[in-house]
């Protein structure tokens, strides 16, 4: 069975610099060395290799085949050097470097853009990755110690993790502009009796909740539609399709969307008799090292959370930032040996 070649790394960077010139002498240049040094450095190349590489034609240097085909490996491997260069840079002019935080995808349209905006005033070379991502693999990837910070509805925290409540607010229901029941300032459940239902995903926490309270009322509605997304909820609704319930941030930022636009035919927010708190958290992964702007973040959503919390406030929606002592902060160890 043949062998590799053993190349070295000064072999690979004289190949791709007489591939992009075409020319020994304007490759020597690139490289600060000579025509006669390359020259003889190519042919111990070819001869590692055991093919040729270049064709001679009239002082310029036609690859062949082969060459082609090597230097798509070749060009793979310096762009990924190339990346890991210009991340060097990046740390070396801004000690900080780059938070990586994982969240809902519900939260980083309604809540974390406030808080990023927050965050950039004070820290404006701030540097953050978001990665969207649905329970349970949000928990996980918090728990493997995968990302600095983490936005969830958890009310306990995954193992190896801490976590911190950032807000509470109701379940509010939504619905389409000029609908009957938009005259009421507040639903209840046997409001929506017989009404066509827009529901999230059967496997959602808060779609369980909500089904059972119909449920144990007697409370039947026409289940027309199902998403997993609250959003794709709230434009269903907007489109006269249906009413629905779901998370009061993703209702209040659909409702106040609606209203900035030019002629725009709206979505009305109700809140409702019963209480099915929405809860957000902010989830600390306990092993990771810890980011430098982990805690300006931290205080960059808990203003964001406040300023959430006073508009739903004017919307008649109950809702609160929880003290940061006030409940103390669960360690996710001890919460997985219960």
């Amino acid at each position: 069975m043949p062998t590799a070649p053993r190349l070295t790394h000064r072999q690979i960077e004289l190949f791709r610099a007489v591939m992009r010139t075409g020319q020994l002498t304007r490759a020597a240049e690139l490289l600060h060395s000579s025509q006669p040094t390359l020259s003889r450095e190519l042919a111990r190349l070819e001869q590692v290799l055991g093919f040729a590489l270049f064709e001679r034609l009239k002082g310029r240097l036609r690859p062949t085949v082969r060459a082609l085909a090597l230097l798509q490996e070749v060009e793979a491997s310096f762009v990924g050097l190339e990346r890991i260069a210009a991340t060097a840079l990046a740390l070396r002019g801004h000690a900080l470097g780059r938070l990586e935080l994982a969240a809902l995808p519900a939260l980083t349209q309604v809540l974390l853009p406030e808080a990023l905006a927050r965050l950039a005033r004070d820290e404006p070379e701030a540097a953050v990755t978001i990665t969207p991502l649905e329970s349970p693999a949000l928990e996980s990837g918090l728990s493997d110690q995968r990302h600095d910070l983490g936005l969830s509805e958890q009310r306990e925290a995954p193992v190896a993790c801490q976590l911190r409540p950032l807000l509470v607010a109701d379940e509010v229901a939504v619905l389409p502009p000029g609908h009957a029941l938009a005259a009421r300032p507040v639903l209840a459940p046997e409001d929506l009796a017989g009404q066509p239902f827009i529901s999230l995903a059967p496997a959602d926490a808060y779609r369980q909740q909500i089904d059972a309270m119909f449920t144990a009322r007697g409370i039947a509605r026409h289940l027309r539609l199902e998403s997993p997304s609250a959003a794709s909820v709230c434009a269903l609704v907007r489109q006269g399709l249906g009413l629905a319930i779901v998370n009061p941030l993703t209702a209040l930022a659909w409702t106040q969307a609606a209203a900035e636009e030019a002629g725009g035919g709206g979505l009305v927010l109700r809140p409702l008799t019963v209480s099915i708190p929405f809860h957000v958290a902010v989830l600390r992964p306990q092993w990771r090292s810890r980011h430098p702007l982990r805690d300006a973040l931290e205080a960059a959503l808990v203003e964001a959370a406040e300023a959430l919390v006073a508009r739903l406030r004017q919307a008649g929606v109950d809702s609160r930032v929880p003290p940061p002592d006030a409940p103390p902060a669960v360690d996710g160890a001890a919460a997985g040996r219960r």
